[in-house]
């Protein structure tokens, strides 16, 4: 692993900010540490930056443990929220910083900063002022200066944060690109859902200080451990039910009049009488008007409200005492509808989160 954060402990005062977290991150990944305001991730990326010292615990890059290194000894580079740009100088000399601080000639200078400008898209834009700058221009110089210094892990404090949304979408698609490019390893910290699934190869998503799970977007979003992460990481419908028997393979679950049998999660021990969540992704489900026929677990129900979101119609469906929430997509190419309807859903789409 290019980075191992092992027990790692921050308290301010009596308030333990980040509490015994461990991860691993493999090298040239994009690893996104994501959650809610106050959970603990920026603190936790500072630390791995040298920014705060951890009271407990160890950080190694690249098999070296950097506790008792200074920020600039670790091998890392910071984009910070705000960017940070220096208004006195110029482009190249605020990218140039970090170089001409380690002494670095300056014929060396002149080409890897020209060099690193080319490379974000900024070529030939070295002799401007920040404020001579717009948004999206300024967190590539930010990105640049981070850059040029070569480090082995780059981090990224919530850098398109201050940007429009399209702004920010083509430039999450312009770091993406980029850090394939310099198989880099980029650890990133967003509180954006959106932007942790679209962007990363690895996500561990915290909460009050600690990780709730870790692994793959795909994991994340369709195989969470814990309600707190299948409601945090997109629109989820999330039902209490029983555990009505278990096999290997599969459980047999009861909510409300409805019965089902559903994909047995791994590693997680099941036993008859438990309670449990059911998770459901409003995208797995097929909506139809009533008397349509089913394709699996078939629910009933009637259209409380919904909302054209572009590309998906969402709909609100009353089914007994509870709203379920149903997207459909391009509902350009289909009737909208309204009144009674029939939901189904395919039982392997249905994840079984086990109530602590």
């Amino acid at each position: 692993m290019h980075l191992r954060v092992s027990h790692i402990t921050k308290r301010f005062g009596s308030a333990a900010a980040v509490d015994d977290v461990s991860f691993d991150v493999p090298k040239g990944s994009f690893a996104t540490l994501l959650g809610p305001s106050g959970c603990g991730k920026t603190t936790t990326l500072r630390m791995i930056a040298g920014f705060y010292e951890p009271d407990a615990g160890d950080i190694e890059i690249g098999g070296r443990r950097v506790n008792d290194l200074p920020a600039h000894r670790r091998g890392t580079a910071m984009v910070f929220q705000d960017y940070a740009l220096f208004p006195h100088m110029t482009v190249y000399d605020n990218v140039a910083y970090g170089l001409r601080v380690a002494g670095r000639p300056r014929p060396e200078r002149d080409k890897r900063v020209n060099d690193t400008l080319t490379f974000v898209g900024l070529g030939g834009m070295g002799g401007r002022w920040p404020n001579q700058l717009s948004g999206g221009q300024q967190q590539r110089v930010a990105v640049a200066r981070a850059l040029v210094i070569e480090p082995q892990v780059l981090l990224l404090d919530e850098p398109l944060s201050n940007l429009d949304a399209k702004l920010r979408e083509q430039l999450r698609v312009e770091l993406r690109i980029l850090q394939r490019r310099l198989g880099m390893t980029f650890v990133y910290v967003t509180h954006d859902q959106d932007e942790a699934l679209s962007l990363s190869d690895w996500i561990a998503v915290m909460n009050a200080g600690k990780v709730e799970q870790a692994g793959t977007p795909w994991e994340i979003y369709y195989h969470p451990r814990t309600a707190f992460l299948a409601d945090f990481v997109g629109a989820v419908n999330l039902v209490p039910a029983r555990v009505e028997s278990v096999g290997d393979g599969s459980v047999t679950v009861s909510f409300g009049p409805h019965r089902a049998s559903v994909r047995r999660p791994v590693d997680v021990s099941l036993s008859t009488g438990q309670e449990v969540r059911l998770c459901m992704r409003p995208e797995s489900f097929t909506i139809a008007p009533a008397g349509a026929s089913a394709n699996g677990l078939a629910l009933s129900g009637t259209i409380a409200r919904r909302a054209f979101l572009g590309d998906t119609m969402r709909y609100w469906v009353k089914v007994d005492d509870r709203e379920w929430i149903v997207d459909q997509p391009d509902p350009g190419a289909t009737e909208t509808l309204d009144g009674a309807v029939l939901l189904s859903l395919r039982p392997e789409r249905v994840h079984v989160i086990a109530e602590s």
